[in-house]
């Protein structure tokens, strides 16, 4: 495949440094001289390992934290045009030692040196220049594979781009995933039939390279994949090296057919590098130890297996770690000469790399891509068409909000001034304001789903966390006005309350803003809350620890919570004493 880059329009008229996409469609590779390299040494990651509280343990004097090391002197190299591919059974750490490459694990904890070009990143350069593949494919299941790579590309490629060029990168991209068939097919989930779990996969590595980054890394990207699937996932992968990349990923038993496509390999077992070197050199390396790989076996399958029976003894695994630290593997000649980090990410940048429309890093190298409104823009506009393409979770909220109201109509109809009638009242005002907050569960879902896609598109400075916060505060808006006037509408009249349409007004406002903050709260609970079910737990019972202490059932008397009334949202403000 040759790492041609063919020029993009420049489409609004104004003459700025056209991005340049990977043409795929090449099949011959042109010798190139080495830009990136990314190297790593004598890594070694250790955690505390968790103690059981017995009771002898609460009585006995603190003891020194047990150690449990994760990574043992990692060390090791990659380079653009090559893929690095990082095997080992579970529990072995291929994903730790992903993180640690990543940057995603604090520099404290964390023994060694991981460089690029002689150079340690710093923060805010490796999320410019890095994409991080999770294992999870987490998209909303109602945008198209278009849509979802548009919007990635508005969050991650600058404004000054224009919409233009970025509509031409998301085209080009969608050819080089091999997607074009899919471009105008949802994403789907278990109740909307959408994409094939390939095409989810490549659409999950498209929202992370669309700025084509400089590193890349996955976390098992060919997982839960058919081999023909898993296949088409790392050519691609392939292609995206040979542009200019440096692709370091964890993978699991690759067949025959993704051995070819890979260039190094690093095999660990329970955090130590067992073989380091190439998938043709696998077979010299097991010879050596005495094991030689047979004719027809799998030679990554067969070396897992091998690792698998020599854990069993300590010895013998160690026999194996000692080998590859003193075997020298032949190795590929590659360039003597390594340009400075700058130089290297502006000659990449240049050549198409991190699509910008300027040449200079230290031009491009900011925290966001985009300002603030813009991002509140996009996210709206996101929060907006995933709401109009769920119109049963809106219409199940309605029918639920008029539902509740048509009930305490019949319930509380036509209340008179009378004390019977106040008190009624109240109840009507305690039941009305409660099932806001309760109503609010129903969004639940919806959030937890949102959550795990925030976590990941902020991890790399996509948007930021106050313009997520208050584009979704605005995108509830019309739908809440419509179920606080539905609410209003049903039960104002019906009840008796007093006001004329003065009065209607200020009902509706109250019942809008207790709306708006059983959503918030719901959104709030799914920020602490990773499980659905246990966020159900939350949001009904602190909304009813709320509405106890509101002020309503508690009046006339001296409480010891009575002071808490005030603080809650479903509070009535009625004083607690006479």
């Amino acid at each position: 495949m040759e790492d041609v880059r063919e020029e993009e329009i420049a489409g609004d008229g104004n003459e700025t440094s056209p991005h340049r996409v990977l043409n795929i469609n090449d099949a011959s590779l042109d010798p190139k001289p080495l830009l990136f390299l990314l190297c790593f040494t004598n890594l070694t990651y250790s955690v505390k390992v968790r103690q059981k509280l017995t009771f002898s343990s609460v009585l006995a004097r603190p003891a020194e934290p047990e150690m449990k090391t994760i990574l043992k002197d990692i060390s090791g190299e990659a380079c653009d045009g090559e893929i690095l591919a990082i095997l080992g059974a579970s529990g072995s750490g291929k994903s730790t030692l992903l993180d640690a490459l990543a940057n995603r694990i604090e520099k404290e904890s964390l023994k060694g040196r991981v460089s690029l070009n002689g150079e340690v990143l710093e923060s805010r350069l490796s999320k410019v220049i890095t994409a991080y593949v999770m294992q999870d494919d987490l998209l909303f299941p109602t945008l198209t594979v278009e849509e979802t790579l548009a919007f990635a590309a508005d969050f991650r490629l600058p404004k000054m781009l224009g919409e233009s060029k970025k509509k031409v990168r998301v085209q080009a991209l969608i050819d080089q995933l091999g997607l074009r068939g899919a471009a105008q097919t949802i994403i789907g989930d278990e109740g909307r039939r959408g994409v094939s779990g390939g095409e989810r996969r490549r659409v999950s590595i498209g929202i992370d390279i669309i700025h084509d980054p400089i590193l890349l890394f996955l976390d098992g990207p060919t997982s839960g994949l058919d081999s023909t699937s898993a296949f088409m996932v790392v050519n691609v992968l392939k292609n995206i090296a040979q542009s200019g990349s440096v692709v370091v990923m964890a993978i699991h038993q690759p067949s025959y057919r993704i051995i070819g496509l890979l260039n190094k390999l690093i095999f660990l077992s329970k955090g130590q590098i067992v073989y380091r070197g190439s998938p043709t050199n696998l077979h010299l390396f097991c010879s050596k130890f005495g094991r030689p790989i047979p004719e027809n076996a799998n030679p990554t399958e067969y070396t897992l297996d091998l690792i698998s029976e020599l854990e069993c003894s300590t010895n013998k695994i160690n026999s194996l770690v000692e080998l590859n630290n003193t075997w020298k593997s032949p190795k590929n000649k590659k360039s003597d000469t390594i340009l400075s980090l700058t130089e290297a990410l502006n000659l990449g940048i240049s050549k198409g790399k991190l699509v910008s429309d300027d040449v200079n890093i230290s031009n491009i190298k900011k925290t966001f891509a985009n300002p603030f409104w813009t991002e509140m823009s996009v996210l709206y506009k996101r929060s907006m068409t995933n709401s109009r393409r769920t119109p049963e979770i809106f219409a199940a909220r309605l029918i639920t909000i008029l539902t509740t109201g048509f009930l305490l109509a019949i319930i509380y109809w036509q209340l008179d001034d009378s004390p019977k009638g106040i008190r009624e009242r109240l109840g009507f005002f305690a039941f009305a304001i409660s099932a806001t907050y309760f109503s609010s569960c129903q969004y639940l879902p919806v959030f937890l789903q949102e959550r795990f896609i925030f976590h990941r598109e902020t991890a790399y400075n996509a948007y930021r966390r106050s313009s997520y916060v208050l584009s979704h505060a605005f995108a509830v808006l019309l739908p809440l006005f419509v179920f606080s006037l539905a609410f209003s509408t049903a039960t104002f009249w019906t009840v008796g309350l007093a006001g004329g349409v003065t009065g209607f007004l200020f009902c509706f406002l109250i019942i809008y803003g207790s709306f708006w903050a059983g959503n918030s709260f719901a959104v709030f609970v799914s920020g602490l809350v990773p499980h659905l079910l246990l966020g159900y737990t939350v949001v009904i019972a602190v909304s009813a620890y709320f509405l106890l202490l509101s002020g309503f059932f508690i009046t006339g008397t001296e409480s010891r919570l009575s002071g808490f009334g005030s603080t809650t949202p479903l509070s009535s403000n009625i004083p607690m004493k006479p």
